[in-house]
Parts: structure tokens; sequence; C-alpha cells
């Protein structure tokens, strides 16, 4: 029994994942989108400053995020590597839980009486005797 969490289980891990994958599709289509724009409008001469320069920029941003993309899935391939050889922590034994063990029959325990307050007495005379109710006096 491996008492680590999989790193399939892991949640950073795939966020990793997720987010290199992001990386790259993003980058993939802010490259090819302003490359794209730049060939077609540089080609049929109607090419404007904007497209020209800001185009370049664009497409150095969209090469920066596949790049960071990459290195994130290089480093989840290797993060999934160096987990495979990292010994497993020595499984310590615990003795069974106070809940288990059988319970022994006790015997029933009498309710206590309570012994009355200093402020309340309790009289009760021969005439009282006949009534259910003590008399109290304060």
């Amino acid at each position: 029994m491996n008492p680590r969490p999989r790193l399939t289980r892991s949640i950073p891990f795939w966020l990793l994942v997720a987010g290199s994958l992001a990386s790259v599709g993003v980058g993939s289509y802010v490259l090819t989108n302003n490359i794209g724009t730049m060939v077609t409008t540089l080609t049929d001469g109607t090419a404007t400053g904007v497209e020209v320069y800001a185009g370049q920029v664009w497409g150095v941003l969209g090469a920066i995020l596949i790049g960071a993309g990459l290195i994130g899935l290089a480093l989840a391939l290797t993060l999934g590597a160096l987990r495979a050889f990292a010994p497993a922590p020595a499984v310590e034994v615990v003795e069974a839980a106070a809940w288990d063990e059988p319970v022994e029959a006790e015997a029933p325990v009498a309710p206590v009486a309570e012994a009355p307050t200093a402020q309340t007495t309790v009289v009760e005379t021969a005439a009282d005797s006949e009534v259910d109710e003590p008399a109290v006096t304060r």
C-alpha cells in the first residue's frame, strides 16, 4: 500500500499540464494569425505600419507563449519521471483503535439523589403528613 497520493490525482500537476497546453494553443493562434495577416498584406501591397510593426510584436508574444507552454509540458514530464523514482516512505503500523475493542457489560449505576440546599429546608409536621406535598420554609 502506497500512502502517497498518485500523481494522476494531483490537482497542481493537472493544472500545470492544462495551463501549458492552453499556453501552447493561445501562442500558436496568436503567432499564426498575426504572421498570416502580415504575409497577406505584404504580398498584396496593402500593408500598413500597424500591421507590419505591431504584427511583429504579436508574433514574438505568440512565440513566447508557445515556448512557455513547452517548458511547462517538459516540467510535467520530468515531474512524472522523478515521481516514479522517489522512494515510498515507510508505513507505520498503528494499533487497533479503542472503538474496535469489545465492550464489557457494566453494572447499572443508580441515580444520585440531590441533597437539599442550604437555603431551602423541608419541614414536615404531623398535620402536614396527610398532604402529599411537604411544606417549604425559607
